[in-house]
């Protein structure tokens, strides 16, 4: 998957680096070059450098050839033109944009061509796996300390779970399914409840417990 993210201040470059450790194609677009300059950066991250907001620098940036645009700057506004020219002017099937100011969230909609606003670094990396991974354990929040985390999967057609309750499945100690997203309909897990192929799956876990709950859910060891 190839991800394009406007804006390399600190965001920007935490995750352009956290998407390029795990196998991802990343553009940085950023217009002051002193930034580009001094930025420590993953060797596979392509830069251009230019003005986000501008369309013509989207053009010379091959913004088109991308599948996910991240607004990534510091500036509510910019944010938002970045995500309307990313959804008009290009058709980006998903675009991603920070929200620097609480005040300002209630922009962040599709009318500016916004599918997910979020606030932290650790929550747009998420929000990008998310977008295109089925089958893959992604860490959604990590809650102070780190003894639990929220982790979400789209369980895949050969899940080991696919077509087993939740009270057969074999839960690992100190895990938990707390919700599952069927179509358009949330459905609260009960002992009885059968997973489905296409189920996005929330659950609660703990570092002890994650890789064993990833190995139910996935397949993965």
């Amino acid at each position: 998957m190839r991800v394009a993210i406007a804006g390399a201040g600190a965001v920007g470059l935490h995750v352009a680096n956290e998407l390029s450790r795990v196998g991802y194609e990343v553009l940085l677009i950023e217009q002051d070059r002193a930034v580009v300059e001094r930025a420590v950066i993953e060797s596979g991250v392509r830069w251009h450098v230019g003005d986000a907001c501008e369309v013509s620098s989207l053009k010379e940036a091959d913004l088109q050839e991308y599948d996910v645009l991240v607004a990534a700057t510091g500036d509510d506004e910019d944010n938002l033109v970045v995500s309307l020219l990313a959804k008009q002017e290009f058709g980006m099937p998903r675009v991603i944009a920070r929200v620097n100011h609480p005040k300002n969230e209630w922009m962040f909609t599709d009318n500016w061509g916004v599918d997910v606003r979020v606030s932290t670094p650790h929550l747009i990396t998420a929000m990008v796996e998310e977008a295109v991974t089925v089958g893959k354990l992604v860490e959604i929040l990590r809650f102070e300390g780190g003894l639990a985390r929220l982790v979400e999967v789209t369980l895949a057609p050969d899940s080991p779970v696919c077509n087993i309750s939740i009270q057969k499945a074999v839960i690992p100690r100190d895990a938990t399914v707390v919700a599952i997203i069927r179509g358009a309909h949330l459905v609260v897990p009960r002992g009885e409840t059968v997973f489905e192929d296409g189920d996005e799956v929330l659950a609660l876990v703990t570092p002890d417990s994650e890789a064993e709950m990833r190995e139910l859910l996935t397949g993965e060891r």
